[in-house]
């Protein structure tokens, strides 16, 4: 685990999951801006209006000292502005990373989907650890990009899913290895949502931008639309946010259901939901994707869908069927009157099966109670990056890891947009049964905007 993954290596799938890499403390490496082991870590901020406020809170209390926040819209990110009023505040990155480029060690991301790419991979070149919501990108193509950035800058990295590090996580993969359930066959993933419109058409007409919000910049690589604040009387997407009474079209907040912006219920929920399951059972790579939805519509993201792709057998384990529903989906019961809860993760084995730690039959579950624990138990996502940055363990969800749950999450939306059944090969990073599947590896971006620069 001291040697650093090489790109064949990652594209192969040899272990992914389990990866680490080597993280050169920053007082070895030097230069104006390193930290002392045991200093507070300078943290910038882009994207935090959001679930950036919430989260950056978290960074703060594992460590990090905040010292320069970016975002768009002034009017959004006051709570944070406030929260933290000796910050330098920017409203462009490129002119943070510029400006405060000798003073920060880390930047975290927290802006929508299609803007993560553009943000991180800067960063990255100029060695800044790096903290990103999930998915870590909105395209496989970007994915890759970034993952493999991380990796030839040596920095310390990961992404904001559910820890594969906490009690519930170990547990479940101690059990899993132990043979708790026997091998297992099946594994269904579920979400209550979307919480958000979906499945809708795009509203016509236009609305002024506020000055207090840089529209062509939240645009950033995407293709440019006009401004909608909010949706007009009657349409069809205020019947689906009476949950959440939030009106705009796309900003703030509900990007998530346009393909532009988002990547639908499956790319907001699955990398938290797929994160333990992968560690547990070992998985890389998928060899097929299909898909059932609702209607899809040409820009958006169904109501709701249920996603089914095919994994090879790996190490000890066999062939592996993984099953996604959203929209209020579920999977069957596993027997007569057990209820399924709103979301969860179901190992299903020839001896059993687990609903996250949670092991049945009964006497299953006694049979295996005394399992010992033999995986460290650890702090999270924010902690575990913390410690990563002074030159620790990687946290579990490092880049190589959040890379493969993005592609899964990325590899169903594709087979939702195509309704095929789509043959992968992980190595190749290519469909090898639909050409016009590839071509949503990724999306041309705008004048302007690119990978490379």
């Amino acid at each position: 685990m001291s040697q650093p993954m090489t790109r064949r290596q990652w594209l192969g799938g040899a272990a992914a999951a389990a990866a680490a890499f080597t993280i050169v403390p920053r007082h070895v490496l030097g230069g104006a801006n390193h930290t002392a082991p045991n200093d507070k870590l300078a943290l910038a901020g882009i994207g935090i209006g959001g679930i950036g406020f919430p989260q950056l809170q978290d960074c703060e209390r594992a460590g990090f000292e905040i010292v320069a926040l970016c975002d768009v819209d002034e009017v959004y990110a006051k709570k944070t502005f406030d929260r933290w009023p000796e910050a330098k505040r920017f409203r462009d990155f490129r002119e943070m990373y510029d400006t405060m480029d000798d003073r920060i060690d880390a930047i975290y991301c927290g802006t929508p989907d299609h803007s993560h790419a553009v943000i991180v991979l800067p960063a990255l070149r100029r060695k800044k650890h790096v903290c990103c919501v999930k998915p870590i990108t909105r395209t496989i193509v970007e994915s890759r990009k970034v993952v493999q950035t991380s990796l030839d800058a040596g920095v310390a990295t990961t992404d904001t899913s559910a820890s594969n590090t906490s009690e519930g996580a170990c547990r479940t993969c101690e059990l899993i290895w132990a043979g708790a359930i026997g091998p297992v066959r099946e594994l269904h993933l579920w979400s209550d949502r979307p919480w958000w419109p979906q499945g809708m058409t795009r509203p016509s007409g236009q609305d002024p931008v506020p000055d207090t919000l840089d529209w062509d910049l939240w645009i950033g690589p995407a293709a440019m639309r006009p401004f909608k604040a909010v949706w007009p009387d009657g349409h069809l997407a205020l019947e689906q946010i009476e949950r959440r009474p939030r009106s705009a079209v796309y900003h703030p907040w509900n990007f998530r259901g346009w393909w532009d912006f988002g990547t639908g219920a499956l790319g907001d929920m699955g990398c938290h939901h797929a994160n333990t399951p992968f560690r547990a059972l070992k998985l890389t790579h998928p060899i097929s994707v299909s898909s059932m939805s609702t209607k899809a519509m040409a820009e958006t993201a169904p109501l709701a869908s249920i996603v089914t792709y095919e994994f090879p057998a790996r190490e000890d384990m066999p062939p592996l069927r993984v099953v996604w529903y959203d929209g209020g989906l579920k999977p069957l019961s596993p027997r007569p009157g057990f209820p399924l809860g709103g979301s969860g993760e179901m190992y299903i084995g020839d001896e059993g099966f687990m609903i996250g730690p949670r092991v049945y039959p009964e006497d299953r579950a006694k049979k295996f109670a005394d399992v010992p624990p033999t995986l460290p138990r650890r702090q999270g996502n924010y902690r575990e990056w913390f410690e990563a940055c002074h030159g620790g363990e990687p946290a579990g969800s490092h880049f190589p890891v959040a890379g493969l749950l993005t592609e899964f999450v990325l590899l169903g939306n594709i087979a939702i947009r195509t309704g095929k059944r789509l043959e992968w090969d992980g190595t190749a990073g290519q469909f090898t049964n639909d050409d016009a599947a590839n071509q949503l590896l990724h999306d041309e971006y705008r004048e302007g905007w690119s990978l490379e620069g």
